[in-house]
């Protein structure tokens, strides 16, 4: 097969895509969903703490509630995955607990790590977007067990942007980034994704880890950073 033309821009997924799903589920959502009523109950009078309470009061329907409703809710979500923008920037706090006690370091698959390095070294700008908020992703790269990666990115996005399922995200992205949909190649192993970034006129990469086949042929599927060739 031939190699994917070379982009002028990388926009990357992580969980499933540069790093294991593994990792995210049975170490990183655990962590939060138990240290959650601590964290809350420690940091209750922090401004930016009870913004994101009363957000995700009033997602979740149950404005006016309690902290210990809002935080059973919460670990609701959790455990459905939700990807609820107030979760998400809560469990990036309670994450860097757990980074900077060194509870866990950050999964990278080998080849993706590879392949920033070299995107870095060949002047291709890599951007982040994914459900877990801005800070919660410099969390992750920044404490890999490859080190610290924050200097092989360029950008970061999360659902404040917009849902990944929704072209209109992808559109916002091409206009912080000021490159065009064709030049830029989203990588993600969730074909949902992928089909809302093609709409809105970028390349796309189906990541299969597992080595499945890919159901169908709207996106070319790789198994490995390598396989794109550049």
């Amino acid at each position: 097969m031939a190699a994917f033309a070379r982009p002028r821009v990388v926009l990357t997924d992580i969980e499933g895509t540069t790093s294991s799903i593994s990792f995210v589920k049975d170490v990183l959502f655990p962590y939060a969903r138990e240290r959650l009523p601590a964290f809350v109950a420690a940091r209750a009078a922090d401004p930016a703490v009870r913004g994101l309470l009363a957000d995700a009061a009033r997602e979740g329907g149950i404005e006016g509630a309690d902290d210990a409703a809002v935080v059973a809710l919460l670990q609701r979500w959790i455990d459905e995955d939700r990807k609820a923008t107030p979760l998400k920037a809560l469990q990036g706090m309670v994450w860097v607990d757990g980074y900077d006690g060194r509870h866990f370091v950050a999964h990278m698959y080998p080849d993706a790590t590879a392949a920033l390095r070299r995107w870095h070294a060949a002047g291709i700008p890599v951007h982040v977007y994914s459900s877990g908020s801005v800070p919660a992703q410099k969390l992750y790269f920044g404490h890999t067990q490859d080190g610290d990666l924050l200097p092989l990115l360029s950008g970061y996005f999360d659902t404040t942007t917009g849902p990944k399922r929704e072209s209109a995200s992808y559109r916002r992205i091409l206009d912080a980034i000021g490159t065009p949909g064709r030049e830029v190649l989203f990588l993600s192993d969730i074909d949902a994704e992928l089909d809302a970034a093609a709409e809105a006129g970028l390349a796309t990469a189906w990541v299969r880890r597992d080595g499945t086949p890919a159901p169908h042929a709207r996106h070319r599927a790789i198994t490995s950073f390598d396989e794109l060739g550049f």
